[in-house]
């Protein structure tokens, strides 16, 4: 986005994400708090409430080829929950690897999930009956398993063709499936990082005693084979433009892959059901990232670029530095991948590339620290893991230092590999 004089200046984007912050930790919705913080942020920054009202306008169109996109993903997300394939995927691969490696098998389970298209929310909740169970079978902790669940399909986030890693490609003009494999050694240090981690916490906390265990033997589940078919689908045709230079855009590969998945499953009787499921599903995430496009419009025109210039220049670090610090700084104030992702792309993307960072870098490098730290108490994921846990605020919060030490190894991984360390 081309600044437009007179710029916010930095008082404005403190006070545009210290209210949104504030907000958020008020219950406020995400969008309406981003929506206020920005406005809020342009005026004491110094810009007319028309001025301010046209940063946000802006913000929020840079954002809608992404929604767009999301919304189009919302098919295959439909089509992997509502046919049970999601199910199906988690069930497969914890009874593959047995109970003796119950946790690393817990891990795996969501790390595929949300590897192949399902949001981290979404993967949260179904992995974790399953989870429960088999903690309560084994004897390990509650703490453990959250741990175990939350994580991985954190690593797999780093890797799916989800909201974030949509958001962070577009922003780059990037191949879908280039910013998915960017992750790939992100996502397995930290998978074998979380494995590391949740063992030694195993007899840590709470104990499951009380799970009912549910009858998951039900005679019109696809098989693992049809389960799967749909995102493979869709991760084969958009990875034609990488690998052959044929570009099939994600607006249509998602789509594709849930309608591909449908027919092997032999599930397209309830292709409609599942459809305005999954639109329903993204809609609340294509509508947070309008909102979040308002406050990037406030970032985006202010003077903070060039104070981060000057603080890098001080501290003689590297520009592409830029990526994973504005990616996990986003994340710890929205606690959101999806708005985190979005924001940092938008705001730094233009300052990455002027300064010689390449595009897959700085997507890589963003993505990274958008998806590590999601997990904080103002989120969403953190109050709906405590629920699916059944654990209490207090329970819920000792997970924190250990999800924090994770996502510093994905991002400090990343960093390494893209920000020119090797």
């Amino acid at each position: 986005m081309r600044i437009i004089n007179p710029e916010v200046n930095l008082v404005g984007v403190l006070v545009a994400m210290t209210l949104t912050i504030l907000l958020i930790f008020r219950r406020i919705n995400p969008p309406y708090a981003m929506m206020a913080g920005a406005l809020a942020g342009g005026i004491v920054g110094g810009v007319s409430l028309t001025g301010t009202l046209d940063f946000m306008i802006g913000g929020a169109q840079l954002l809608t080829p992404a929604v767009l996109r999301i919304l189009a993903a919302g098919v295959l997300v439909g089509v992997l929950i509502e046919s049970g394939a999601a199910n199906v995927i988690a069930n497969t691969i914890v009874a593959k690897m047995g109970e003796t490696r119950a946790l690393l098998a817990i891990t795996v389970s969501a790390l595929v999930l949300t590897a192949v298209g399902v949001f981290i929310a979404a993967a949260v909740i179904t992995v974790a009956p399953i989870a429960l169970m088999i903690a309560k079978r084994t004897k390990v902790s509650r703490l453990s398993v959250l741990i175990a669940v939350v994580c991985g399909a954190r690593a797999g986030n780093v890797i799916s063709p989800n909201p974030n890693t949509i958001a962070v490609a577009e922003s780059f003009s990037l191949p879908l499936t280039t910013v998915m494999f960017a992750g790939l050694a992100p996502a397995i240090i930290g998978t074998a990082f979380t494995y590391f981690i949740v063992k030694k916490v195993s007899n840590k906390g709470s104990m499951v005693t009380d799970i009912k265990e549910e009858n998951t033997d039900e005679i019109d589940q696809p098989s693992f084979k049809a389960a799967i078919s749909g995102p493979m689908f869709a991760i084969l045709i958009l990875s034609l433009q990488p690998l052959f230079d044929i570009k099939v855009d994600s607006l249509l590969a998602l789509p594709a892959g849930g309608f591909f998945g449908a027919i092997v499953m032999k599930k397209t009787k309830g292709l409609t059901s599942y459809m305005s499921s999954g639109l329903q599903k993204m809609s609340g995430i294509a509508i947070l990232i309008l909102a979040t496009g308002t406050l990037a419009g406030i970032i985006v025109n202010s003077s903070l670029n060039h104070m981060i210039m000057s603080g890098l220049n001080t501290l003689d670090l590297p520009i592409s530095f830029i990526a994973p610090l504005s990616g996990s700084f986003m994340a710890l104030a929205t606690a959101s991948a999806t708005s985190s992702a979005a924001i940092s792309s938008n705001v730094f993307g233009e300052i990455l590339l002027e300064n010689g960072v390449s595009a897959l870098a700085s997507a890589a490098m963003i993505n990274a620290g958008a998806v590590a730290f999601d997990h904080m108490p103002h989120g969403p994921l953190f109050h709906i893991s405590r629920d699916s846990f059944f654990m209490d605020i207090k329970e819920r919060l000792k997970a924190l230092p250990y999800e924090t030490l994770i996502g510093i190894v994905i991002v400090v991984v990343s960093t390494i590999i893209y920000g020119g360390l090797l």
